[in-house]
Parts: C-alpha cells; sequence; structure tokens
C-alpha cells in the first residue's frame, strides 16, 4: 500500500470500525507504519488526526513503535493544532518513556493545556498525567501541578475530577 492508498483508507470514514480496520492492516504489515506516522505528523486536519486515532492504537499494541520517534512527538505535539492530534499525541506520550530533549517545551505545554478553559477534557487529562510523571523528575513542579488540579476540580468533569484527585493524593504522598 502507497501513500496515497492509506490516505484514501483515512478519509473513507470516520468510525472505530474504520480505524481497526487500517490498525489491523498496519499490524499485519509494520513497514506501513513510517508511512501512517508521516500523515500524522503532517499536522493537517482531518487527515493527520485521524491517522493520529491508528498511530496511537498501533502504538499501543506494539510500544516498540515509538521506540525511535518520542523526541520528535514531544516536539511536535506542542505545535498540533486540532484536539484530536493533540489528544492521542499526548495518550502516546502518557504510556511512553518521557523525552530527554524536549521535556521543558513539553511541560510548559502541559501546563498550559491543563489551565486553559479552550482546552477538551481529555487533553487536559492527558497533560496532567504527562505532568505527575514530569514532578518525579522535578519535584519543585508538584505544588505548582497540586494547586492547578485543586483550582479546576469545582467546574470540572467526574472523570477529571477523578484523575484528578487520584494525581492530588500521590503528589500528597510524595511530601512536598
Amino acid at each position: 500500500m502507497s501513500l496515497p492508498g492509506l490516505e484514501k483508507l483515512l478519509l473513507r470514514e470516520q468510525s472505530r470500525a474504520n480505524t481497526d480496520m487500517i490498525t489491523g492492516i498496519i499490524m499485519s504489515d509494520p513497514r506501513l507504519f513510517n508511512e501512517l506516522w508521516e500523515i500524522m505528523m503532517l499536522n493537517q486536519d482531518p487527515l493527520s488526526r485521524r491517522a493520529a486515532w491508528v498511530v496511537d492504537y498501533c502504538a499501543e499494541s506494539e510500544p516498540g513503535f515509538l521506540n525511535e520517534r518520542i523526541e520528535l512527538l514531544a516536539a511536535s505535539v506542542v505545535d498540533f493544532r486540532s484536539d484530536g492530534l493533540k489528544r492521542h499525541g499526548l495518550r502516546m506520550l502518557s504510556r511512553s518513556g518521557l523525552p530527554v530533549e524536549n521535556l521543558g517545551p513539553l511541560t510548559d505545554a502541559c501546563f498550559k493545556w491543563l489551565q486553559s478553559p479552550n482546552e477538551s477534557v481529555a487533553v487536559k487529562m492527558y497533560s496532567m498525567l504527562i505532568l505527575h510523571r514530569v514532578t518525579a523528575i522535578f519535584p519543585e513542579l508538584a505544588r505548582e501541578l497540586y494547586d492547578i488540579i485543586e483550582i479546576q476540580l469545582h467546574e470540572a468533569t467526574p472523570g477529571f475530577i477523578n484523575c484528578g484527585r487520584k494525581i492530588m493524593k500521590k503528589l500528597t504522598k510524595t511530601g512536598f
């Protein structure tokens, strides 16, 4: 399959069934993952957003797909324009080793997104998860993360509240 063939499949429809079908194709021929990754990194909606959904599911099944790509993903996610691209990029980063070179910009972006009233709950929650992992490296950020989560709990969704309270409890145990 070539790039145009993959693009055609991605644009066919936005559904879980289509995503699962394309994921199956990629998993049966892992060489296609590189093409899928390139499409995601174009940062063009809706094509890149749909590719990100498939990349995310492929990387969930085979984490090794991201081994050499974490730094690039961390550097790129801060510039992703669509909510879906950010959401899937952050979801992948939340399951992967933290980047070394791009941790500062990623941390700044996650703090910004966590506090933004314009970001989706999913982007905020994945930002929260990544920031919690960052506090293991930079414990001085734990208090700031705790305070930001606490402020947002009053107007948050049940999912955000659940995730936020769990992270706050873990942060408290570290004795920041």
